[in-house]
């Protein structure tokens, strides 16, 4: 491969990735919501009552980052957090009802954006960008 033609991937991967960000970002502060935030929220919605560590594992995040969403959530009531029941030192996380009330918009935002990228792109197109997006993922890895 040339040059010039890894610039462009380059190039366009950075302009993908910027712009995704971007409106996803903007479609999420509707909600109240900045990005991470919904993956933090995604990993609730799966089943709550996890600790800010399992948070961090599940998001990659370093905890002084998991700290500042869970404050933020909890101030806008989303989710709140409960000492555990047999360690008093670990704090568990749990959504409140408008923490589970985000979910059917917040998936109807990622769908939009989905929907808005992929827009012209063929399903057998589709899954080949799965496969290199896979791949360069696992590269990287």
């Amino acid at each position: 491969m040339t040059d010039t033609v890894d610039c462009d991937i380059r190039q366009s991967l950075d302009r993908v990735s910027s712009q995704m960000r971007r409106n996803y970002g903007e479609s999420l502060r509707e909600l109240n919501l900045y990005a991470g935030q919904d993956n933090l929220l995604y990993r609730l919605w799966l089943g709550d009552g996890i600790t800010q560590m399992q948070l961090c594992e599940h998001l990659k995040c370093e905890p002084p980052t998991v700290t500042n969403m869970v404050k933020t959530l909890e101030q806008n009531g989303f989710i709140y957090r409960k000492k555990d029941g047999a360690d008093a030192r670990v704090m568990r996380i749990f959504l409140t009802d408008e923490g589970r009330a985000l979910q059917q918009p917040v998936e109807m935002k990622w769908k939009e954006l989905r929907e808005k990228l992929l827009q012209w792109i063929s399903e057998d197109d589709r899954l080949v960008l799965r496969t290199l997006m896979q791949q360069m993922e696992s590269n990287l890895s």
